[in-house]
Parts: C-alpha cells; structure tokens; sequence
C-alpha cells in the first residue's frame, strides 16, 4: 500500500456484506447499505499527549473493526475504496 496514516489515524477497507438474506431473497446494489465493518490496513504512529509521549493505537493491521456509517475519508487508491479516519471513531474490535 500506499499510503501511511498519520497520528491517530487508521486506513480501513469496507468488507462486503451479504447481498442475500436468510430467507434467500437477494438485495440489489442499489438497496444495500454500505457495510458498517472493514479491515485495518495501516495504522498511523499514535497521538502525542500533553507531556509530549507518544501513545501507540489500541488497534493493529489485521483487525475487523465496527464504525460509524458515515465515519471517515473516502479515498481511491489502486482502484480500491479506501477510508482514512481517527481511532476514536471506531467502536469495537470483532473478535
């Protein structure tokens, strides 16, 4: 990748959600919601604090995560929608 977050920042890719219901009706693009968990891609170094520390993120490369539906920067690259955002917005951990 490309690209290398900074501060408290995390790079996160939407992963795909189910596009047929239980009951095996198929939802089309046009209707689904996007997809409200992704995978980390890049963390950023951490957030300094007032005495000047570096605080390491919580989250690592690898993890599932939850956040918010409108959370983030969307950016393109390599043809893969990517979202740029804080630590803080992100909820949980799926483990």
């Amino acid at each position: 990748m490309k690209l290398r977050p900074l501060g408290d920042r995390v790079i996160v890719k939407r992963v795909e959600s189910e596009t047929k219901t239980a009951s095996g009706i198929v939802i089309p693009d046009s209707a689904a919601e996007k997809p409200d968990q992704g995978e980390v891609l890049a963390v950023g170094p951490g957030k300094t604090n007032d005495k000047g520390d570096l605080k390491a993120l919580t989250v690592k490369v690898g993890d599932r995560v939850l956040f918010g539906k409108y959370s983030g920067q969307t950016v393109k690259v390599d043809g893969d929608e990517l979202l740029v955002m804080k630590e803080e917005d992100l909820f949980a951990v799926v483990e």
